[in-house]
C-alpha cells in the first residue's frame, strides 16, 4: 500500500475509519499511528524507512522471525486445498489432526487432547465453561469459584476480562464479576517490604491458600496464572512462590490452570513455562507463538484426568468456534512447531542467547532509573524508579513508562511500557549481535528519559 499512499494518507484513512485496541483514540489520531510496512527476522521497517529492532515478538508472540517463507508457503498450500472447514458435526480434517497428535508430543505427558479457537481470550473463555462442566459432571456444581490474581491479564473477552486483574478493565460498567476472587500477585518491588524475595514468594503463595481456604474449598473451580505474568509487567516470581502454592493447591484438589499464552513454546527456556516452575496443570491456555502469530490461532489443553470424566460422564459440550482448528492455522502451527523442535530455538533460550541477554539486561539495574532488571529465558523488565533503595516509584501524573517507550521507539527498539516498568520479551532467533544493539537502545532511552526528567525537575 505504501507504494501508493504517503504516510499521511495512511494515518489520515487510519484516523478516520480505525479504532485501536488498548487506545486512547482521540490522542492517537492528534499524533498519527506509526505504520509498519515490512518486516524480516527480529527488524520491522515503518513507512518512512526506519528500521526498528522488535523486542516485543509482535505482541509476545512471532518467536521464530518474521519472513519464515516455509510458514507461508504451507499456509498458502492449505488454502489452495481446503480454504476452510468446520470441525463441527462429527467432521475433522488433516491439518488438525495431525497438530493435535504434535500437541501431545510436544506438551507434558498429562496432556493428549485439545480444543482450539483463535486467540487466547477465547481458549480461556472455553476453560471456564470446562471447568465448571467438570465440577457438574462429579456432582460438585458449587465449584464454581474462580481465583485469580490481582494485576493479572488473561484476555479481553467478558469473561477473559473478569477473571483478569486489571483494574481499568473492571471499571467499565457492565463487567460481571461474580465468583471471581483476585489473590495477592509475586511481585517483590512493589510489595516485598522488607522480606526477602523468598520470604515474600512463601508470604504470597500461603496468602493465596488462605484466600481458597476462606472462600471454602469446596466452592473453589480452580486457580489461574500465568507462571511469569507478562501484560502485568513480567512479574517473575520469587523462586520460592510456585513450590509452596503447587503444594497447597493439589492438597486442596484444586485443579490449576496455566495461562501459557506468553509462557508457552519457549519463552522461559523449556517448551512451557509451567515446567520451567515444576508444577503439573490440569489445563493450559495456549496462543501466540503457536503460529508465532502468522495466523491467529488458540488452543485450550486438556489433561487427561479432566477429559476422561468429559468423555466417559460427559454428553454434549455446547460451546465451540467458527474457526476453531481452521485449516490455514493448523497448517502454520505445525511448521512453525516443527522449527522450534528441529531448529532447537527452546534449548536455544535456554542454553545460549537466553543467558547472554539475560547477563547484559540484568547489568541495566546500574542506570540510575532502574530499580531491577530481571530476566528469565528471554523475557525481561526493568523497574523504573526514583529511589533504588527505598524502593520509590514516581509522582502521580508522572507517566514516566510512556515517555520511555517513545524514547526507545524513536532509538530504534520496541519496548512495552507498564506503567513503570519497560518489558521485552524478543523473538527467540534473536542473536547475540542483535542482543547487544538491545542493550545499547535500550540504554539510549533510559539515557534520554533521565534527561527529559532532569529538565523537567522530576528527579
Amino acid at each position: 500500500m505504501t507504494r501508493h499512499n504517503s504516510t499521511a494518507a495512511l494515518r489520515a484513512l487510519d484516523a478516520a475509519h480505525h479504532l485501536h485496541p488498548f487506545t486512547n483514540t482521540r490522542e492517537l489520531n492528534a499524533k498519527g499511528a506509526r505504520v509498519i510496512t515490512t518486516a524480516d527476522g527480529v527488524w520491522l521497517t515503518d513507512s518512512e524507512g526506519n528500521r526498528i529492532l522488535d523486542g516485543m515478538a509482535g505482541l509476545w508472540c512471532t518467536a521464530v522471525g518474521y519472513g519464515r517463507d516455509e510458514i507461508v508457503d504451507a499456509v498458502a498450500a492449505q488454502m489452495r486445498e481446503l480454504p476452510f472447514y468446520n470441525v463441527f458435526f462429527q467432521t475433522t480434517h488433516p491439518p488438525v489432526v495431525e497438530l493435535s497428535g504434535l500437541l501431545a508430543e510436544l506438551t507434558p505427558p498429562q496432556f493428549n487432547r485439545f480444543f482450539y479457537c483463535s486467540s487466547g481470550s477465547e481458549a480461556n473463555d472455553t476453560i471456564f465453561r470446562l471447568v465448571t462442566y467438570y465440577w457438574q459432571l462429579l456432582d460438585q456444581p458449587q465449584r464454581n469459584v474462580i481465583v485469580s490474581r490481582r494485576g493479572a491479564y488473561h484476555g479481553s473477552t467478558v469473561a477473559a476480562a473478569a477473571v483478569g486483574g486489571f483494574d481499568p478493565m473492571h471499571a467499565q460498567p457492565g463487567l460481571p464479576v461474580g465468583n471471581v476472587f483476585h489473590a495477592p500477585r509475586p511481585g517483590w518491588w512493589s510489595a516485598g517490604g522488607d522480606l526477602s524475595p523468598e520470604e515474600f514468594g512463601r508470604k504470597t503463595a500461603r496468602e493465596t491458600l488462605a484466600l481458597i481456604d476462606g472462600i471454602g474449598v469446596n466452592r473453589v473451580a480452580a486457580f489461574i496464572a500465568e507462571p511469569i505474568m507478562g501484560a502485568g509487567g513480567v512479574i517473575i516470581p520469587p523462586e520460592s512462590y510456585w513450590p509452596e502454592l503447587w503444594a497447597g493447591l493439589k492438597e486442596r484438589g484444586v485443579l490449576l490452570i496455566s495461562d501459557e499464552v506468553i509462557c508457552g513454546f519457549g519463552r522461559t527456556g523449556n517448551w512451557f513455562g509451567c515446567e520451567t516452575y515444576g508444577t503439573e496443570p490440569d489445563f493450559m491456555t495456549m496462543a501466540k507463538a503457536l503460529t508465532s502469530g502468522y495466523v491467529p490461532m488458540g488452543a485450550v489443553a486438556v489433561s487427561d484426568r479432566i477429559a476422561d470424566v468429559l468423555i466417559e460422564k460427559g454428553d454434549e459440550f455446547t460451546h465451540g468456534y467458527t474457526y476453531a482448528g481452521h485449516p490455514a492455522a493448523a497448517a502454520a502451527a505445525l511448521v512453525n512447531l516443527r522449527i522450534l523442535r528441529d531448529e532447537k530455538l527452546v534449548e536455544r533460550v535456554a542454553e545460549d542467547i537466553g543467558p547472554y541477554l539475560q547477563e547484559k539486561w540484568r547489568g541495566l539495574a546500574d542506570h540510575p532509573l532502574v530499580g531491577e532488571a530481571v530476566m528469565k529465558g528471554l523475557v525481561g523488565a526493568l523497574q523504573l524508579c526514583t529511589d533504588k533503595t527505598a524502593r520509590r516509584g514516581f509522582p502521580e501524573g508522572v507517566e514516566v513508562g510512556l515517555i520511555c517507550r517513545e524514547h526507545s521507539f524513536n532509538a530504534g527498539l520496541v519496548m512495552r511500557a507498564v506503567g513503570e516498568r519497560m518489558v521485552v520479551a524478543p523473538p527467540l532467533v534473536l542473536s547475540r549481535e542483535e542482543a547487544d544493539l538491545l542493550i545499547a537502545r535500550a540504554t539510549q532511552a533510559l539515557d534520554r528519559t533521565e534527561a527529559d526528567l532532569r529538565k523537567t525537575g522530576v528527579i
